[in-house]
């Protein structure tokens, strides 16, 4: 059994930042990455929604992540996934593709939200939806850490397949992030159609395309 105040601890997550409106919160995974798409997750909970284990996405472990995701899907009033890829992360910069991912992650909602709550401090409007940026948000509020979880595991599962394709950078591993070993495989072994080619990657190198 848990110590008391660690579960004090768990519970500190709010439920909502606007009592009594359709809220959504949204979040991404992959913004620091060198390859690989920028995933984001929208998520509408119900208003007694609880999990003592959901928090920020970073904070807990793959195996924690996997246990939430179905939990969170099973039991959103709605969920989204958006997805804005490395060609048009070139093309429009990091920035503005995390938020185009999250806007697309709206967009797949089945519900309409009343109000985004969105992690971080940079946003665009959606459409004619009010929205409130929350730095650390998805260690304040439920919805955010939901769809901090679902963008991270998302975005694990395309690394893992596209790892597949090309294992000499280890994807499976360090998921597109720029670890010691993904910079000495682009260095060995040059980029490839997955790699973001506006971040700095060590050119000039050869390519694989």
């Amino acid at each position: 059994m848990q110590p008391f105040f660690l579960i004090i601890m768990k519970t500190i997550l709010l439920p909502f930042l606007n009592d009594g409106l359709i809220e959504a919160g949204c979040d991404e995974a992959g913004r620091g990455c060198l390859a690989g798409p920028v995933f984001a997750a929208s998520v509408i909970l119900p208003i007694d929604f609880r999990h003592l284990d959901l928090n920020d996405s970073k904070k807990l472990s793959e195996k924690k992540r996997e246990q939430l995701r179905p939990y969170i899907e099973e039991h959103a009033i709605a969920f989204g996934i958006g997805i804005v890829d490395e060609k048009e992360i070139d093309q429009i910069n990091i920035l503005n593709a995390s938020i185009l991912a999250m806007h697309r992650a709206v967009d797949n909602l089945v519900h309409k939200p009343e109000h985004l709550i969105i992690d971080g401090n940079r946003f665009k409007p959606y459409q004619d939806v009010d929205h409130t940026t929350i730095i650390k948000g998805d260690g304040k509020y439920l919805s955010i850490a939901a769809a901090s979880v679902l963008a991270k595991t998302y975005r694990d599962d395309y690394m893992n397949k596209i790892a597949q394709e090309y294992p000499e950078y280890g994807w499976d591993q360090n998921k597109g992030y720029p670890t010691k070993s993904h910079k000495a495989a682009i260095i060995k072994h040059g980029i490839t159609p997955y790699h973001r080619q506006s971040f700095n990657l060590g050119l000039p190198i050869p390519t694989l395309f």
